[in-house]
């Protein structure tokens, strides 16, 4: 009866990651922790006692993602915007989905790799929608170029970390939740400014940066575990 009782009313701090005590990590997670879960959790709150899955959360986040991308890639500044907001409301889905899981005790191997790979579908779509609207607006190819280009180096900078993750056997996932709230906020941001091609610039020096740190502490890895 206890349990019925539970399934049937939504807890917020059950429905809560973890909390992760990566350095970096924690100067960051007050955009996931403070806005995007808050939001999420109306929209838990809502689909709660309803038949939608955290799967099907995944799904709609998934749709909002590719349409955002698809604003972006228009190449005008009504479109900019309107890109940034279905992109933050993608983000915000995207936390809804592990919400309801964990809220209603129905996580699952497969949603979490489910949702691992549509994350990563929409962040190149993302990137690469900007590129193409950018490298329009501004009438510049190199700028069109340099945004497909960093798309490239941000999923290398994905593919690492969890490359680094398997070696070191580690179990958890999701950690990088909120660097990815971080970099679809900026997005909105930059989208309503109209500095889409600034966004490019800084997210190419950035993962040119973190591709080099991980490189470099994966092969200092070789000195502690044994080669």
């Amino acid at each position: 009866m206890m349990n019925n009782n539970n399934h049937n009313k939504f807890d917020y701090r059950k429905s809560l990651k973890k909390p992760v005590n990566a350095f970096i990590i924690s100067k960051i997670k007050f955009i996931d922790r403070y806005l995007n879960r808050p939001l999420a959790s109306l929209l838990v709150r809502a689909v709660f006692k309803t038949r939608i899955t955290p799967n099907g959360l995944t799904y709609i986040s998934f749709f909002l993602g590719l349409l955002a991308a698809f604003f972006f890639s228009r190449g005008e500044y009504m479109y900019f915007v309107l890109g940034g907001a279905f992109a933050q409301m993608s983000s915000i889905v995207d936390g809804a989905d592990g919400m309801l899981a964990r809220a209603k005790e129905l996580c699952s191997e497969y949603g979490a790799y489910l949702d691992l790979l549509f994350d990563r579908i929409v962040d190149f779509s993302l990137i690469a929608g900007i590129s193409l609207g950018a490298g329009a607006y501004w009438n510049n190819k190199n700028l069109l170029l340099l945004g497909l280009f960093t798309a490239g180096l941000y999923l290398l900078q994905i593919n690492l970390f969890y490359l680094t993750k398997s070696f070191l056997q580690a179990k958890e996932r999701g950690e990088t939740g909120e660097a990815r709230a971080l970099l679809i906020l900026s997005m909105l941001v930059f989208a309503v400014a109209n500095r889409l091609d600034l966004f490019i610039y800084l997210l190419m020096a950035e993962t040119v940066v973190v591709n080099l740190a991980r490189f470099i502490y994966f092969v200092s890895l070789g000195k502690t575990k044994g080669s």
